[in-house]
């Protein structure tokens, strides 16, 4: 039962198999808030998902998508009317982009649907084609890496278009190396990201993803030549930026920042802690970010659970599951875990059990779930039963 909130589409099913809740069901699909009975939670989330359904049935209707990426994309942007999508897209089609281009360009950043057309968008195509971009080039590169148009300044918007044109030039030329002697504006960050460019080719990185890196200005991607130890490094662990780019960023930054001494070092702290080697490298491999926390901040964390009534042996297990709570301010552990156990009644070895409810957002899941539970619960359409 612990792991509905969790779990939205679990919650769904068990919703399913009351038949007086079909409307209900429907609605909550897509899980937004509740209220505390079934009519006002119905109307409050018709009310909530009003954006989002609009936004589903634009994306399949006017570029047709399938209902899932639909659904994904309006996760990441969302509007209930088709005013600036439909002058964003009337833009792009101008302009020469193909509905297969402006697909890929609104799944790969979809927050342009709601960028204005007249005052934002426009002027940055005829600045570029001021400039002298073909529509042929235009439409491939701003398709391949549409953020470029999200760059506020004109001169940062130029040194990237030029940037990846240099990129993909060479790369259908088969001279890649010719990158190094380019005519893009020089300087030390644009030289050494010309230098990592060559080194995520050689190791395989398809251009997508690389693009999505080195538009940037992350640190770690300007980097120097330890950028190629580093990523090879990150490579040999397992992570793969085709299947988690984030998590593939997060540990080539951890790698880069960190020595080979100092990152023995936190793992020690770990092993110290009652940690085996081998959690500690699979807790990295779900949450990079974690050999970043130092060994007061792991020692302030475990006082906070210690203090809230979870044991050691909990808050380890918890720390396996899901060591993003490690990161965790004790603010926001404290209002979560008093929460659950005195408005939901869990038990603590409940939300041990179920860590990653700790990292959801009260107002937007935890809250809204709860209230349905508590709903059904009241009703008798659910049981308290398990501690699933």
């Amino acid at each position: 039962m612990y792991s509905l909130i969790l779990h939205g589409r679990r919650l769904v099913v068990e919703l399913q198999k009351c038949r007086h809740l079909r409307v209900l069901v429907n609605l909550f699909q897509n899980g937004s808030a509740f209220a505390n009975s079934f009519s006002s939670a119905a109307v409050s989330l018709e009310d909530g998902r009003k954006g989002q359904n609009f936004t589903v049935s634009y994306l399949v209707d006017s570029l047709g998508l399938t209902p899932k990426l639909a659904e994904s994309i309006s996760k990441r942007v969302s509007f209930e009317d088709k005013g600036s999508p439909d002058s964003v897209l009337h833009l792009f089609r101008s302009h020469g982009f193909t509905d297969s281009q402006i697909s890929d360009i609104i799944t790969d950043y979809p927050l342009l649907l709601i960028a204005d057309a007249e005052k934002s968008l426009g002027p940055k195509l005829k600045f570029l084609q001021s400039r002298g971009a073909l529509r042929s080039e235009l439409t491939e590169i701003l398709t391949k890496v549409p953020k470029i148009l999200a760059m506020k300044k004109d001169k940062a918007t130029s040194v990237y278009y030029d940037f990846v044109k240099e990129i993909i030039k060479a790369d259908k030329s088969s001279k890649f190396e010719t990158l190094c002697h380019s005519s893009l504006p020089q300087g030390s960050a644009i030289k050494n990201k010309i230098r990592n460019v060559l080194v995520l080719r050689e190791l395989g990185v398809p251009q997508k993803v690389f693009f999505s890196m080195l538009i940037s200005n992350l640190h770690t991607i300007c980097g120097t030549e330890k950028f190629e130890d580093s990523i090879k490094k990150v490579v040999g662990m397992g992570f793969d930026p085709t299947q988690s780019l984030s998590k593939f960023v997060q540990a080539l930054h951890a790698v880069y920042q960190l020595s080979d001494k100092t990152i023995q070092e936190k793992v020690n702290v770990y092993q110290r802690l009652g940690f085996v080697e081998g959690d500690v490298w699979a807790m990295f491999k779900k949450w990079p970010c974690f050999l970043s926390f130092s060994e007061i901040n792991i020692l302030n964390s475990i006082e906070t659970f210690l203090e809230l009534g979870f044991s050691r042996d909990e808050f380890k297990m918890m720390v396996k599951r899901y060591p993003s709570c490690i990161g965790l301010s004790a603010e926001t552990v404290k209002k979560k875990t008093e929460f659950l156990v005195k408005k939901m009644n869990w038990p603590l070895k409940a939300v041990a059990s179920n860590p990653a409810v700790l990292g959801l957002s009260m107002e937007k899941r935890i809250v809204p779930r709860s209230n349905v539970i508590k709903a059904l619960m009241s009703k008798g359409l659910l049981g308290k039963g398990g501690n699933e």
